[in-house]
Formats: structure tokens, C-alpha cells, sequence
């Protein structure tokens, strides 16, 4: 089995995902890139979502698609750049939601570290990308194990939130059964389909009200 570097409760979970073939040709794939192109994010932060959101701490999954392809805005969750670099567009837009809905003052950062620790999982399908070409390592092995990890959650947890943006992100999570988890669907955030019923969906305070009803710690968010 591949020795891959990741948080140990989701190294348990997914075991036997690291043991597949198509996860050995990812892994080469991907090793392969790292040595002959510039990829984002850097390798000790391919992971960096299972790292900050410990399996048995998962209680909110927002699912994006591609990592951030420019430099220096990938750091391994999804919508999520480091401290210090511009917002994009699309956090823009959450950050506008995040006000309306429940008055929060926006913060300068986009980083997003502090939600994955209260229990957020930021997960984007595929978790590596070239410079420059969005959707460049799409169609390579990431979806099929990001649908694994999705998987683990609706099947082995309950009550998690699960928050899909856009019609990708609705597809990967069409399996969900919501009656055991809620599953909130919206347009993406994106300046391309905002306007497309993002605004006003409010699925912060709809996600804090459901984990007070379950008798969960709401998200500071």
C-alpha cells in the first residue's frame, strides 16, 4: 500500500481506497507533474483538508471543484487562500452572503483555516492543478477518491451538512440521503451564476440552525 501522508482517523476511513490501481497511477501521475511543472497547491498541502478537519470532527462539507491555478492562492481547501493574497471573485461573493445572511463583519483574510477547524470540511473534488490551466489534472483519479470521502461521511456519520454550490458540486453529492444529512443546493458563488439564486440562499444561518436542532456546536463562522 501507498504510504500517503495524511490526517490518521482519514487514513483509517479510506484504506482501502489507497490500496486501488487507480490510486497508484494518481499518485504517479501526480508525482510526475510536481517534477516537470509548476503545481498548486505545494505537496505538504494536497492534503491540507483532511488535516485541518479530522473525520470525527466533520460536521459541515462544502465541495468545490478545482484548486485556485494561480500562485500563491492554493493552500489545500476550497475557496480558501492564505493569509495575505487578494480575494477572489468567488469568496467575494461568500464573504457578501455570509454578511446579508447573518451580519458578520468580513473579514480582510480569505483564509479559511478557522471554519475547517470547527468542523468544515473544504473540500475540492480534484486537489492538484497546473499553473495557469484550470481543470488540468481533472479526469486523472481525484474525483473517484473524492467521492470515496464523501461516501464515508453520508454513509458512517449523521446530521452533517453537506453545502453544494453549483450544478458539479450537486451531481458529486446526488447520492446523499437528506434524510439523514441536510443538504443545502444553490447557485455557485461565482460573478458567472451568482445571481442565479446564491443571493439570498442564506446557508449559513440554515446550517447553524440544523446543528442546533441536532444538538451540534453551531460554526463560528
Amino acid at each position: 500500500m501507498i504510504d500517503v501522508k495524511i490526517e490518521s482517523s482519514w487514513k483509517e476511513k479510506l484504506v482501502s481506497e489507497f490500496e486501488k490501481p487507480y490510486f497508484s497511477n494518481l499518485v504517479e501521475f501526480v508525482k510526475n507533474e510536481y517534477v516537470t511543472h509548476t503545481i498548486y497547491p505545494k505537496g505538504s498541502k494536497i492534503f491540507n483538508a483532511f488535516d485541518k478537519t479530522p473525520f470525527d470532527k466533520v460536521k459541515v462539507a462544502i465541495l468545490g471543484q478545482d484548486p485556485y491555478h494561480e500562485p500563491g492562492q492554493a493552500h489545500g481547501l476550497c475557496f480558501s487562500v492564505d493569509d495575505g493574497i487578494p480575494l477572489p471573485p468567488s469568496l467575494q461573493n461568500i464573504y457578501k452572503e455570509l454578511k446579508s445572511d447573518l451580519g458578520v463583519y468580513i473579514p480582510a483574510s480569505g483564509n479559511l483555516e478557522r471554519w475547517a477547524e470547527q468542523g468544515v470540511l473544504l473540500l475540492n473534488a480534484t486537489l492538484t492543478v497546473q499553473a495557469h490551466k484550470a481543470g488540468s489534472h481533472q479526469n486523472k483519479g481525484w474525483e473517484i477518491f473524492t467521492d470515496a470521502v464523501i461516501h464515508k461521511i453520508a454513509e458512517e456519520k449523521e446530521h452533517v451538512v453537506f453545502i453544494l454550490w453549483g450544478s458539479y458540486a450537486q451531481r458529486k453529492g446526488d447520492f446523499i440521503n437528506p434524510m439523514k444529512h441536510l443538504v443545502l443546493k444553490s447557485a455557485h458563488p461565482s460573478p458567472l451564476s451568482v445571481h442565479r439564486g446564491f443571493w439570498g440562499s442564506k446557508p449559513f444561518s440554515k446550517t447553524n440552525d440544523y446543528l442546533i436542532k441536532t444538538g451540534q456546536t453551531p460554526i463560528n463562522w
